[in-house]
């Protein structure tokens, strides 16, 4: 629900924003200030690819050994 309300939100003007606000408060009973925080968080982005490995086979058990 948050993620359908903020993208309204974020493209709203300042009208509007009080009035989203307003239903929004009522139908989550969120507090205004939360509720304006909720609404602004960035839109989520697509996973970063993971890390490549910093040290081979072969070190790893050499310093698990250690």
């Amino acid at each position: 629900m948050i993620q359908a309300i903020a993208e309204r939100y974020r493209t709203a003007n300042r009208a509007d924003k009080q009035k989203i606000l307003d239903e929004f408060t009522e139908v989550t009973d969120f507090h205004r200030k939360h509720a304006i925080r909720a609404l602004r968080q960035p839109a989520k982005e697509a996973a970063k690819p993971a890390r490549s490995r910093l040290y081979d086979v072969a070190i790893v058990q050499a310093l698990t050994i250690l």
